[in-house]
């Protein structure tokens, strides 16, 4: 069965960084695109980034401004999503993602078919 294990959250102060990780089991997460979507308190989930089997195409969405790097380690199975610099407005319920890599990549939620649970990161001094 199909698992995404997230964590690596916490409660970091402005201006730290965390690197949440997703590890899959029950697949075989080479043919998989990966993501990375966030959710605040009271807002919609969004796509903050998504990265190819082979780590040759990456999209990453408007926001992230160079603070947010997503990266792979096929061998080990597991997703990566570094943030740096981050703010209170960066707080919120982290998640990875993964879909069968066929049709054009995309952020969209409902592109996805397989959801980690998600992991908190707060950001307070």
């Amino acid at each position: 069965q199909l698992q995404l294990v997230v964590a690596g959250g916490g409660l970091v102060q402005p201006g730290g960084s965390l690197r949440p990780s997703c590890l899959a089991s029950g697949i075989n997460l080479d043919n998989y695109l990966v993501a990375w979507f966030r959710q605040a308190p009271g807002k919609e989930r969004e796509g903050i980034a998504w990265l190819s089997p082979s780590s040759n195409d990456v999209k990453y969405a408007d926001f992230t401004k160079g603070r947010f790097t997503i990266y792979r380690d096929n061998a080990k199975n597991t997703a990566y999503l570094r943030v740096d610099s981050l703010q209170p407005e960066d707080a919120g319920i982290y998640y990875c993602a993964a879909r069968w890599w066929s049709g054009p990549p995309t952020l969209e939620v409902g592109a996805f078919d397989e959801w980690g649970r998600g992991t908190q990161v707060s950001v307070s001094s």
